[in-house]
């Protein structure tokens, strides 16, 4: 079946594209949602105007947006989350969480079907995707870490950085000072046993 795009598809096509679709699909899915019409002779004559009307609305729709993909791309969403040794999450941080948290940090209701992500399910840092327009896609960072564990980038987790920095040195010179003092108390005993006591 071929259809005569009305409004911008992703993955699909932009407004006033000929495309063939499978019946079901455009029958079901396109025409009802008002997405395109069946490829007709008079809807075909329409196609340029309708390419110019959505390039236009494209336009406008971009630089309306620009501000919040500005905004969305400085977001650092932190989620806490149960973990597993190997740092698998019990669960999962799912799309509608992190639509829910730009949401909540932006102002602007975000769709989950928008964040081009798949459910995160292990610890660390993560890029995803906002799909606001076709042109207009601002990546930003998840952080997920352990629950109880101080929030990564935070003064406490730098302060804690710093302090098993500090135990690993203090470690490794107690490590250094028991060596040399066994060194130390061999030698003694080859002096006072002689070489082969």
């Amino acid at each position: 079946m071929k259809v005569l795009l009305l409004k911008d598809v992703f993955n699909l096509g932009r407004a006033g594209d000929i495309k063939k679709v499978a019946d079901g699909f455009g029958r079901n899915f396109l025409m009802p949602q008002g997405l395109a019409v069946l490829a007709t002779a008079g809807a075909l004559k329409q196609a340029d105007r309708i390419r110019i009307k959505a390039a236009e609305q494209r336009t406008a729709l971009n630089e309306e947006l620009s501000g919040l993909a500005a905004q969305i791309e400085a977001l650092n969403l932190l989620f806490p989350a149960k973990a597993g040794e190997t740092d698998k999450l019990y669960g999962s941080i799912t799309n509608q969480q992190v639509a829910d948290a730009v949401a909540k940090e932006t102002g602007y209701n975000i769709k989950k079907q928008q964040l081009e992500v798949q459910p995160i399910r292990t610890l660390g840092e993560h890029t995803v995707a906002a799909r606001l327009t076709m042109d207009l896609v601002p990546e930003f960072k998840v952080v997920v870490y352990r629950e109880g564990e101080a929030v990564p980038g935070s003064k406490e987790a730098l302060e804690a950085e710093e302090e098993a920095a500090e135990a690993a040195k203090q470690a490794e010179a107690d490590a250094l000072e028991a060596e040399k003092a066994a060194i130390i108390r061999e030698a003694e005993e080859d002096e006072e046993y002689g070489e082969d006591y």
